[in-house]
């Protein structure tokens, strides 16, 4: 699991049938590996805004976690934290 912050969010008007009706959120990883990515597109079923610290599952977790295991999914938002002390 990833702790990130959103930083923004993408519109796509075309896209996989599974995927329609979501929102997309651009997350920030706030702890990276070397060489990793920076930045993560996430599916966010949650309601995650821009600004706000978000628990991010990637992979097949992210399927399961969104309920869409047949959709094209790598990231999903899956929480949104409410305090989170020496985050940065």
């Amino acid at each position: 699991m990833i702790v990130g912050k959103v930083i923004g969010s993408i519109v796509s008007t075309r896209k996989s049938e599974k995927l329609i009706g979501n929102k997309f959120m651009i997350i920030e990883p706030l702890w990276s590996e070397e060489g990793g990515p920076g930045k993560i597109v996430a599916i966010d079923i949650i309601g995650a805004g821009i600004g706000e610290y978000v628990l991010v599952a990637q992979g097949s977790a992210a399927r399961v976690g969104c309920d869409m295991e047949k959709a094209p999914v790598d990231a999903a938002i899956v929480g949104i934290i409410d305090d989170g002390a020496g985050l940065e």
